[in-house]
């Protein structure tokens, strides 16, 4: 991976029109929160999380409702200490609060060290159904609740341990697969149970969360490990195949007894797989 110092990244992502502040940022990529949250922004926070959790409670899988209930993240925009207090107790990790999307490197260090990076700023109201960046309302609501998740918290951070090896085999689209298709889109089907959601890029979207678990067209495909790294996928549209998973232990199981080396070494300069022929 090349790495790129905080100054080279803040102009970089100023010259995108980021909307961050990437010029306070410590040598980790990481800020302050700063708890300053407007009257308005507190509004819009409520109004994400009340007409998302009518969804959730209906669609999403019961660890992420579990990690909800445990973290508290509903009536108010949430306090990154306080949230990490009390996840340390449940999985040892905490939150850290960024301006956004960070490198990669610094990330995978992160995630590596029990450690989620969310973003410290929020939509607004004119954004509530799409926005191009991630911010805190998909970054928490999304990604937090299961991390207290003992099982899902412990592929998360071997995920971070394992990925700059797999990037450096020449595997980096294939890694990042892996991420979009578990963390960010993935679906949950227990023996004898319906299929639910957990990825936080449907728990935090109101309209792709239905089509996902409920639609007629939606592609569900039975999980497994190098399929999903061949696959490619979509970015700004909903997916075209949802990877459904038994179980969170036969994700970290999969992931910690594979031979990525072969896997990258096989795969890598293939054409990606077609989401819907799958």
């Amino acid at each position: 991976m090349t790495t790129m110092s905080v100054a080279e990244y803040a102009r970089d992502c100023a010259a995108q029109g980021l909307r961050g502040d990437y010029s306070v940022c410590r040598a980790d990529f990481t800020v302050a929160q700063d708890y300053d949250y407007s009257d308005e922004e507190q509004a819009v926070w409520r109004t994400l999380c009340d007409r998302q959790t009518k969804l959730t409670r209906k669609l999403a899988h019961h660890s992420y409702l579990d990690g909800v209930e445990k973290l508290g993240l509903l009536d108010r925009i949430p306090d990154f200490e306080d949230v990490s207090t009390k996840l340390r107790k449940l999985t040892g990790w905490e939150i850290v609060a960024v301006p956004g999307l960070i490198p990669a490197a610094p990330f995978f260090d992160h995630l590596a060290n029990r450690r989620f990076p969310v973003t410290n700023w929020l939509r607004t109201r004119q954004e509530l159904d799409y926005i191009v960046e991630p911010d805190m309302f998909h970054d928490f609501f999304g990604h937090v609740p299961v991390l207290s998740q003992p099982v899902f918290a412990d592929f998360m951070q071997m995920y971070g341990k394992k990925a700059g090896d797999i990037i450096a085999l020449g595997g980096d689209e294939m890694v990042t697969r892996l991420y979009w298709y578990t963390a960010e889109y993935g679906l949950m089907q227990e023996s004898g149970q319906p299929l639910k959601a957990f990825g936080a890029g449907l728990m935090s979207s109101f309209t792709e969360l239905q089509f996902a678990v409920e639609g007629k067209d939606a592609h569900h495909v039975p999980f497994d490990l190098e399929t999903v790294m061949r696959t490619g996928y979509e970015i700004d549209k909903f997916q075209r195949a949802y990877f459904v998973l038994p179980s969170f232990d036969a994700l970290r199981d999969a992931f910690q007894t594979a031979d990525f080396e072969a896997i990258v070494a096989r795969r890598k300069d293939q054409k990606a797989l077609d989401p819907a022929t799958v």
